[in-house]
């Protein structure tokens, strides 16, 4: 058994915790798909009805949704265009990963566009996403299950840093394992963006082409909502490799927390806004939306930005592009002018003491910070 884990070390609120969320993730995520399409559409509240059990299982769905996981473990085993080395693990090696995310969107994309083509109702699948939320569900904890069993027998040097504590439940939902393969096939790597994002997209797409169907068109709010959020999947797989700095891959145990969230919460929680859009339609001008799409814009550029100089400190924190301050000289004005306008003020200060008296108090009084609010 793996050495028990001290009570403060554990973390989302130990056993208790997870047993908790085991439960309130699932019901969070048919809440959501619930409010979405009910005509109130509030959040806050019990949901607008409960389901029976036959609105949410459908063995077509089980299949449609193991189906899509067969087809994305299938792409994931093309060959790659890359193939990157992982983080150093704790036994010394590195783990090669397929960097091939991009490549599966743009067939999975082909593939869908000759189906629709051919006649596949892909507009029909959002009156298919209560059933396949529920069979999704039943994949991950099933999924899980097998996972935690696999541990049982992996090498210590294979097990996650926070997912062994001994208690049953708690490892379950953390995940035992930090890197369960079989063979070359890393059950993490690939459900961390592959079939849920691009399920994501996919839902999306079907609910555009449903909106089409009831309304002659998609709305513009609609394409918007397609638009931005294949743009971020898009970005997501085309710098697939950065995901292998990531605290999911280098640190967390693959359990349910993780399959979970990779498999169900992330394909039917994302596209929530397309799944409103289509029961709550939004009339949206084209000034509205070129300010939209201006802002998207900028929060992109900055969101790449980021994230880029994020991987690029964690693969080498001695890279001269994000290894902070070599040099003062850039920063002199900086310095200075801080210098400058921190002596300047306590100057100021002074002076209007003396010519202010009581009167200047009152004003610090209302007015307590000097240059910074809140902080100075």
């Amino acid at each position: 058994m793996a050495p028990q884990g001290s009570r403060a070390e554990l973390e989302f609120g130990g056993p208790l915790g997870a047993a908790a969320l085991l439960l309130l993730l699932p019901a969070t995520m048919f809440h959501l798909l619930l409010v979405a399409r009910s005509g109130p559409a509030r959040l806050l509240g019990p949901p607008p009805y409960l389901p029976e059990l036959e609105e949410l299982w459908s063995p077509w769905a089980l299949l449609l949704c193991l189906t899509w996981l067969g087809l994305q473990a299938a792409l994931y085993l093309l060959p790659a265009r890359k193939v990157a080395e992982g983080q150093e693990l704790k036994d010394k090696s590195r783990l090669s990963y397929p960097i091939n995310g991009f490549q599966a969107l743009v067939l999975t994309a082909l593939l869908v566009g000759l189906g629709v083509l051919a006649g596949l109702p892909l507009s029909a699948l959002p009156e298919m996403l209560l059933p396949l939320a529920f069979a999704a569900t039943l994949i991950a904890f099933i999924f899980s299950l097998l996972l935690y069993l696999k541990a049982l027998v992996a090498p210590a040097s294979a097990l996650a840093p926070g997912g062994n504590s001994g208690n049953p439940i708690y490892d379950f939902f953390l995940g035992r394992e930090l890197n369960p393969r079989i063979c070359s096939f890393d059950f993490k790597y690939f459900c961390e963006l592959r079939p849920g994002l691009i399920g994501w997209v996919l839902i999306n797409l079907a609910l555009l082409m449903q909106e089409a169907e009831l309304r002659g068109s998609p709305s513009l709010a609609m394409w918007l909502v397609n638009g931005f959020q294949l743009l971020y999947v898009g970005d997501a797989l085309w710098h697939e490799e950065a995901v292998l700095t990531t605290m999911d891959i280098i640190h967390d145990g693959f359990g349910f927390m993780l399959a979970f969230g990779d498999l169900a919460w992330v394909p039917f929680t994302y596209s929530l806004q397309a799944q409103f859009l289509l029961y709550h339609p939004e009339p949206l001008g084209l000034p509205l939306a070129s300010v939209i799409c201006l802002i998207n814009a900028v929060g992109y550029y900055i969101f790449r930005g980021a994230n880029s100089q994020k991987n690029a400190f964690r693969k080498n924190p001695s890279d001269p592009r994000v290894a902070g301050v070599s040099h003062l000289l850039p920063y002199f004005y900086l310095l200075y002018f801080t210098a400058l306008l921190v002596h300047r003020e306590a100057r100021d200060e002074q002076q209007c003491l003396r010519k202010y008296g009581l009167a200047w108090h009152a004003y610090c009084r209302r007015v307590p910070y000097r240059i910074v609010p809140y902080i100075y």
